[in-house]
């Protein structure tokens, strides 16, 4: 595991270990973390502990043409349930993402420190969020670092059924529509994997990431 000095630097992905863990130490300075999201790298720790940078393989992604959108799900869109929002109330977004219970979770890595960063990347506008309302109160919601072509996914929060996955297909068909080239999800999970989302090698995740396909 590589230890980062204060130099803006990140060794390769490929010097990641089993676990898809690359360096430690660091900062989350806006420089640092946009180096790392533009390098296929993103900081994953949790209260106590010093800063850890990922960059797992496989990696796991949504390819905007195969998003899943479930007759059921369809039904509840069609509904107008929810009102959708982008890139409002971001402090509000991330808040709630650090707030909500996850099963199999005792606590949360959304630190105070993430959330003040990300709040900077935001006032930057390279962090940004969707925001999910229903009736006027915000019930679900996510955000994540926009690279200009790909979306790096971070978090997702819901206090009402279906709540994260409106987000989730919004923030999916607006990226199709911008013609992102897909919205990086991070790690598996079967929720995301509902949705449309697979797991690719990270080599070919990188070459995405680098404009190379």
């Amino acid at each position: 595991m590589y230890h980062l000095s204060q130099d803006l630097f990140f060794p390769a992905v490929s010097q990641a270990n089993r676990d898809g863990i690359l360096a430690i130490g660091g900062d989350l300075s806006p420089e640092r973390l946009l180096l790392a999201y533009k390098s296929g790298i993103f900081p994953w720790f949790e209260e106590g502990e010093p800063i850890l940078w990922w960059s797992p393989n496989p990696r796991m992604v949504l390819f905007l043409d195969e998003l899943v959108v479930s007759k059921s799900m369809r039904n509840i869109l069609n509904r107008n349930m929810f009102t959708v929002t982008f890139n409002q109330n971001f402090r509000e977004v991330i808040s709630n993402c650090q707030d909500i219970k996850r099963d199999g979770q005792n606590g949360t890595w959304i630190t105070n420190e993430m959330i003040e960063a990300y709040c900077r990347l935001h006032e930057l506008l390279i962090a940004k969020s969707v925001a999910v309302w229903q009736n006027g109160e915000l019930v679900g919601g996510l955000y994540g670092i926009d690279l200009g072509h790909v979306f790096c996914g971070e978090s997702m929060f819901s206090k009402v059924s279906n709540a994260s996955k409106v987000a989730f297909i919004a923030l999916a068909n607006q990226l199709k529509k911008d013609n992102y080239k897909l919205l990086d999800c991070q790690v598996y999970n079967p929720h995301l994997q509902s949705l449309g989302c697979r797991e690719i090698k990270r080599d070919d995740f990188m070459k995405i990431l680098q404009g190379n396909n």
